[in-house]
């Protein structure tokens, strides 16, 4: 196939779209996710985590022994290929986890006690978009490795519920439950498959297939005719061995010492194989079927699975695009854009002195625009509204002679004057904080020089 297509193709074929189900962050969105993203470093900084980058792509190998053949990610959700150049299978990242691991095994991060990583970044999974689930969705991921201590799971559940009251957001559930070891979970494994034998009759084509290679996940049916017959099965809670059983009991206490109230779910289980003992959900009947918000658990045996030593580990992820979602829904919104000054020009002349004075502002420390385009001044002082900026800095053929700038304040700071160029910096910051602020940020900064130069 060619690697180019005429101009003439192209007019023919119309304006290209973006992949169903891949969407673009658009302004004034994209602001709720930048506001979103800062909030995010400084909540994870405070409980010690280090941010972690790691590929969007990876060897599929790493997702199929991590996540497991007899899930439904593996089986129908992977964005798999192969390299056209050397034939290697790879795979867009479903998740983030395996990832984090792979990383920690291959640079050997898992040394010296418990590490503490997070990270934020686009996952694919192949799906039908609906509203809350799409193709290519963004999570937001903690992990910390190297303990099985059981107030580890629990911070981890304290730190989602802390971000939850600094976003604002309402009617937000924790659900936990524990999966046991890989024995316990072999025995109850059994005891489900002959119980919903008895039942096959009467469960769903997606039941019927789960049933042989993952019967956990029936559990997790949204099949509401479903729901009777998962709620008369065996309990994974009965099958906990004494180890197992006191490790959930330390995390409940360690949830009610803290004041984090949740609810006992028997039938969460999660869509990935990797998981063992803890496991819990962050969910909310705010948004619908695509309830959950944030995930996660303990995946103990996960280290030795992808190759490395034996490590015990835990974390969880969360859905970016329905925290905003939420965040909105409760009442939070995006913050305002915020422009100081607003450079308005007329002549080539001025268009050049536009441009360095632009530089000088920002330098100063103000948000500044410099207009392009051309335009009346009327035009211009119009744009400078809408923008939102605050002081208009104009630069006519008359102030150029002079070297000077007019500053005229848009939102009700004081009175159009003209000032020369070397008090301009100084006059714009007084007009924007105030006199008295603008002398307290002046000795602020004499102050911060004095302390550099001792």
């Amino acid at each position: 196939m060619a690697c180019w297509i005429e101009d003439r193709e192209i007019m023919e074929q119309g304006a290209i779209r973006g992949v169903r189900g891949m969407n673009d962050v658009l302004p004034p969105e994209s602001l709720a996710w930048v506001a979103f993203e800062e909030l995010v470093h400084h909540w994870a900084s405070r409980y010690g985590y280090l941010p972690v980058r790691t590929p969007v792509v990876e060897p599929t190998a790493l997702f199929v022994r991590a996540i497991g053949t007899a899930t439904d990610v593996v089986e129908k959700e992977m964005y798999a290929f192969k390299d056209a150049l050397n034939g290697e299978e790879l795979t867009l990242r479903p998740e983030g986890t395996a990832g984090v691991v792979r990383a920690a095994i291959e640079h050997h991060l898992v040394q010296g006690g418990v590490q503490r990583f997070y990270y934020w970044g686009p996952m694919f999974r192949h799906e039908r978009p609906q509203k809350g689930r799409f193709r290519q969705f963004h999570q937001v991921g903690v992990e910390a490795l190297g303990t099985e201590d059981p107030a580890l799971d629990a911070e981890l559940m304290v730190m989602g519920a802390r971000l939850w009251e600094d976003l604002g957001l309402q009617e937000v559930q924790l659900e936990i439950n524990s999966l046991g070891d890989l024995p316990e979970r072999a025995a109850y494994r059994e005891a489900l498959v002959n119980y919903f034998e008895r039942y096959y009759e009467a469960l769903d084509e997606e039941s019927r297939r789960r049933l042989r290679r993952n019967p956990l996940r029936i559990l997790d049916s949204k099949n509401p005719a479903m729901r009777e017959l998962i709620e008369g099965a065996p309990r994974l809670l009965d099958f906990l061995g004494p180890a197992s059983r006191a490790h959930f009991e330390a995390v409940r206490q360690f949830l009610e010492d803290a004041g984090v109230p949740y609810r006992i779910n028997p039938y969460l289980v999660r869509g990935l194989d990797y998981y063992n003992r803890t496991v819990f959900e962050w969910i909310t009947p705010m948004l619908g079927s695509q309830g959950t918000i944030c995930a996660g658990g303990r995946y103990d045996g996960l280290f030795a699975q992808l190759g490395g030593r034996p490590t015990p580990a835990a974390g969880f992820a969360l859905g970016v695009e329905r925290v905003l979602t939420l965040w909105e829904v409760s009442g939070g919104s995006a913050p305002e854009v915020s422009v100081d000054t607003y450079v308005v020009h007329w002549g080539e002349e001025s268009a050049r002195t536009a441009l360095q004075v632009g530089e000088r502002l920002r330098a100063a420390g103000m948000s500044t625009v410099v207009h392009f385009g051309g335009g009346s001044l009327k035009s211009q002082l119009r744009r400078a509204n809408s923008c939102g900026a605050k002081v208009a800095v104009i630069i006519g053929e008359e102030e150029l002679r002079a070297q000077e700038a007019t500053i005229k304040p848009l939102r009700g700071q004081g009175t159009q004057e003209r000032v020369g160029w070397e008090q301009l910096e100084e006059r714009v910051w007084e007009v924007l904080l105030g006199k008295k602020e603008q002398q307290e940020r002046e000795e602020s900064r004499e102050r911060e020089e004095r302390g550099a130069a001792e």
